[in-house]
């Protein structure tokens, strides 16, 4: 999916997400699962590059990659704005085409949640093999059935900011396990101070942890950790957010 104009109003709506927690937890896992000596790092949906900056400044090799190109446009503002040199690519993770192999591929912030089909995701897996060093990780998270089912569906957000506000209204989706997310944005533009209004449908969906599993493992890589909501526990029936890792065998 292809952000429009979400995409330059998202770092003000996303002002509060726990960039340095994803951040943390690759490096965490990379420590301690990871090949040291290959510190490379492929951020898939990578946005606006907040976790690529974040894996930048820690001494990684980064290249990002989103099919969004005003979401790369803002990430590269960034990058340019922060001196970080950060190689950021315009595709769709399930057809990657690369030049280069990593020690870390991340697809983080439920980025994963977006591919509609299974067919997808797994040929999403199937990249990651090709393109992970031997005894690299492949690490993600998406959102779990209950975050889908009770967290979204049926539900309604909004916000009244300063500048920028939202009705934001979660259906259920034609897939199981799905979310259609119905968004109408306001934005006061500076010049008159009236608001002009944006609206974008975004899906997502998700799998049992299970068929992620089994998944990884149809393709070759092993299945390191399996945990939930930022935490080091496996998933629960309430957990809303499951991580996984898993390593390319050397």
């Amino acid at each position: 999916m292809s952000y429009g104009h979400f995409a330059y109003l998202y770092d003000q709506l996303m002002e509060d997400a726990p960039y340095d927690d994803w951040a943390g937890f690759a490096l965490k896992n990379w420590q301690k699962h990871g090949p040291k000596s290959e510190k490379s790092f492929l951020d898939l949906g990578c946005g606006t590059g907040e976790i690529s900056l974040r894996l930048a400044d820690s001494g990684f090799h980064v290249t990002g990659v989103d099919l969004s190109p005003d979401m790369l446009a803002v990430a590269r503002e960034k990058a340019d704005n922060t001196g970080s040199s950060i190689r950021f690519v315009e595709q769709d993770m399930s057809e990657l085409e690369m030049d280069d192999k990593y020690g870390i591929i991340g697809i983080f912030c439920d980025s994963l949640n977006y591919l509609e089909s299974e067919e997808q995701v797994r040929k999403t897996f199937g990249k990651a093999v090709k393109y992970l060093v031997p005894g690299g990780l492949l690490m993600f998270d998406v959102h779990s059935i209950e975050k889908v089912a009770n967290g979204f569906i049926n539900r309604s957000f909004s916000l009244n900011g300063e500048n920028v506000a939202y009705i934001w209204d979660s259906f259920s989706g034609e897939d199981p396990n799905s979310v259609e997310h119905e968004i109408s944005f306001f934005v006061r533009d500076e010049q008159d101070g009236k608001y002009d209004r944006y609206d974008e449908i975004h899906y997502q969906r998700t799998f049992p942890v299970e068929t992620y599993r089994s998944w990884l493992e149809e393709v070759g890589l092993e299945v390191v950790s399996i945990t939930s909501d930022f935490l080091t526990i496996e998933p629960a029936e309430e957990s809303e957010r499951v991580f996984f890792v898993a390593k390319k065998s050397k």
